[in-house]
């Protein structure tokens, strides 16, 4: 059975409205002492379980809606395992939290919520284009952008390793303040490479992984994307065969995986936080869990790391980007109330708690708010991941493994992880670049003849 950790919050309590609920929109006309069931990701940060708790309990007070809360762990894919046991029973939670591509999986169980975004746009501003690419399908929002669990995987660097080894002061590159250094436009792959082999012959190499796991496919997606190289375009056509921005990317990414440790090919998503951690690594690209857990483990190493956005390519720079959604099912008994909740839980006051909640984990998907002080005041040292949101001056966009292809193929392809298995068939087996590429538009075909 699906592993869920139990939480019924009940609207008895003197108290817990705050202000902002006043303005939340009112569902009254659902029913006064009606029932909200949600099934919210069990965070990372524990700490941001219980603010969504505060959260669940504030607004149900305020509506007079019972609202009752689990957190389901992504540990063995359980949430993956309790959103499709949902969708074939066509019972259980009204609303739940969805990882990326689960949206689209399930868009035809799911209830739309263009009105939603509507009013949350009209507020906010545009949401980013990866966010639209995976919570939009055929042209409908069928989730809405979550703030709790969506990350970034902007370059986690030790600072003074990068100055001592690579001869790169990348905090006078990066600021923690509005503007780019003089130095910032050479924070390009180029110069990245170079960095990665000095750092690794100084005992300090990179700790990028390589697998199949979400980190290694999401910065590699990004690396390609920066080059716009894309191996499907967004009508399923196979773009492998003279794809010269390809070529590139992959020639690039074999490169700089030379200079990582030798076992980056069999690393979980836990293998580059623990290199950082450790002291071992120079460099990684992680949200700022790993900076955070060492700042309590290993103090000597947090005070010295200094997030910054990554390389750019000859396309720009792409933020490796892993959203979580609030999606609604289309079987719930409460689908008025399940909107005016998200609608609360994804305004700026409620986003910006969920965000201090979990130290500056999460990132809302609207551009206006990466302001939240949060990513000001965090350290040591101060100012260390002033720069994990993507802001105006790092000139960059948000990434997703895989895109533009249709979602129904990109989900196969990134589960998959071809553009990591490519790379390796060259650097692990021998293979020519020409051999590599081959073998991968073997790959897309089967899928594309799969749907």
């Amino acid at each position: 059975m699906t592993e869920i950790k139990r939480r019924t919050l009940l609207r008895s309590g003197a108290g817990v409205a705050a202000a902002g609920i006043l303005s939340a929109p009112m569902v009254h006309a659902q029913g006064t002492g009606g029932t909200l069931r949600c099934g919210f990701w069990d965070h990372w940060v524990p700490n941001g379980n219980v603010i969504m708790r505060q959260l669940c309990a504030e607004w149900g007070q305020a509506n007079r809606v019972d609202v009752q809360m689990d957190t389901v762990t992504s540990n063995g894919n359980q949430i993956l395992l309790t959103i499709n046991a949902q969708a074939q029973s066509r019972t259980g939670y009204d609303l739940m939290s969805f990882p990326a591509w689960e949206p689209s999986n399930h868009q035809r169980m799911l209830e739309p919520v263009d009105d939603v975004m509507r009013n949350l746009t009209q507020k906010y501003g545009a949401v980013n284009s990866a966010a639209e690419y995976l919570g939009k399908p055929a042209g409908t929002w069928v989730a809405i952008p979550a703030v709790a669990g969506t990350q970034l995987k902007p370059s986690c660097v030790r600072f003074d390793l990068l100055q001592q080894h690579a001869g790169i002061d990348i905090r006078a590159m990066w600021p923690a303040r509005g503007e780019r250094g003089a130095t910032a436009d050479q924070w390009n792959w180029e110069t990245f490479a170079r960095a990665a082999e000095a750092c690794h012959r100084a005992g300090f190499s990179f700790g990028l992984p390589m697998g199949s796991f979400t980190d290694a496919v999401d910065w590699v997606g990004a690396l390609f994307n920066s080059y716009g190289a894309f191996m499907m375009d967004d009508k399923g056509a196979i773009t492998v065969r003279n794809n010269a921005k390809l070529r590139a990317a992959v020639e690039m990414c074999a490169r700089i995986s030379r200079f990582l440790p030798n076992d980056v090919w069999a690393w979980d998503d836990g293998g580059n936080n623990r290199a950082l951690i450790s002291g071992r690594s120079a460099l990684i690209f992680n949200p700022p869990s790993a900076w955070a857990v060492a700042k309590r483990d290993a103090p000597q190493v947090a005070e010295n790391c200094w997030t910054v956005p990554m390389p750019a390519g000859p396309e720009g720079s792409f933020a490796a980007y892993l959203p979580y959604f609030w999606g609604i099912w289309n079987f719930s008994r409460s689908k008025g109330a399940a909107k005016a909740f998200l609608e609360w839980l994804s305004d700026r006051a409620q986003a910006e708690r969920q965000t201090n909640g979990s130290n500056g984990y999460d990132i809302p998907p609207f551009a206006s708010m990466a302001d939240f002080k949060v990513w000001e005041t965090e350290g040591p040292p101060v100012g260390t991941v002033y720069n994990y949101p993507v802001r105006a001056h790092h000139n960059a966009k948000t990434s997703i493994a895989m895109a533009p292809a249709p979602a129904a193929m990109a989900v196969q392809m990134y589960n998959q992880g071809l553009n990591t298995k490519l790379v390796a068939r060259i650097v692990q087996g021998g293979e020519s670049v020409d051999q590599a590429l081959g073998w991968v538009e073997r790959e897309l075909n089967t899928i594309r003849r799969g749907g």
